[in-house]
């Protein structure tokens, strides 16, 4: 009788041990609203992403040296429908990072805020398109230097900067808060930022050059998109429990 009591009380006390308190929040911290801000950050992602499909569906990116904000110039085919997708983009990412919070495993994230930035530039330089196609143009560039265009291709560049240096900046804060670390997350985020390192200088001289926009400008997409999903995917700080009160 006594052995199966001590059993009993074994099995009682293995129950709510730490490890086992510590799995039940493990289970509990993935809630439907975790789930939502995926699912939406994952939409999003698609979205943002849509020169992809340009790249491999259609013949619209006539030129390599061509930005692919070019294809989103007033007048050009499927402006339009591009300029929505960015929109679309930006609004969904703005919603998934809201919904998901800015917590992580050590707390707030510092880089969140940044990023809610990143998509509202993101939704601005959907909805204020490029007057010309600066990266086709000389005549088009010559403009825009002597401040000849419309308000909506400046607004359009004056987002794109905003976009670039906002997720760059999370980029970094989400580097410095995980430099110490050795898990999946560090990894990534020093990959995107080496990667960044590489990629600003040649952005620079595309830019000045006019050449191989088109080869460098997905490099910063694809590194921007990672960055969200690590954002969204990153374990959150475990909830409080009344053991951890007392």
């Amino acid at each position: 009788m006594s052995g199966s009591r001590d059993e009993g009380n074994a099995t009682q006390s293995d129950a709510s041990s730490p490890a086992s308190s510590h799995l039940d929040r493990r289970v509990e911290r993935y809630s439907p609203r975790l789930f939502l801000a995926q699912f939406l950050g994952l939409v999003g992602i698609v979205l943002y992403n849509w020169w992809v499909w340009v790249v491999v569906a259609t013949n619209l990116l006539t030129s390599t040296n061509a930005f692919f904000s070019d294809l989103e110039t007033t007048g050009r085919p499927d402006a339009t429908l591009f300029q929505h997708f960015d929109l679309a983009a930006g609004i969904v990412m703005f919603v998934a990072f809201v919904v998901r919070g800015p917590w992580g495993p050590e707390g707030k994230r510092a880089e969140w805020r940044w990023l809610l930035l990143f998509a509202v530039a993101g939704c601005v330089g959907g909805h204020f398109a490029y007057a010309c196609p600066e990266g086709l143009s000389s005549a088009c560039r010559s403009a825009e230097w002597h401040l000849r265009l419309p308000l909506h291709h400046y607004l359009h560049v004056f987002s794109g900067i905003i976009e670039f240096a906002a997720v760059s900046t999370a980029v970094y804060l989400a580097w410095k808060r995980t430099r110490e670390h050795r898990d999946w997350v560090a990894r990534t985020i020093k990959a995107i930022a080496a990667a960044g390192l590489i990629a600003y200088p040649l952005l620079g001289v595309a830019y000045l050059t006019d050449r191989f926009g088109s080869f460098i400008e997905p490099i910063f997409f694809v590194c921007f998109s990672v960055m969200v999903a690590i954002e969204l995917l990153e374990p959150r700080r475990p909830p409080i429990t009344v053991e951890e009160r007392d």
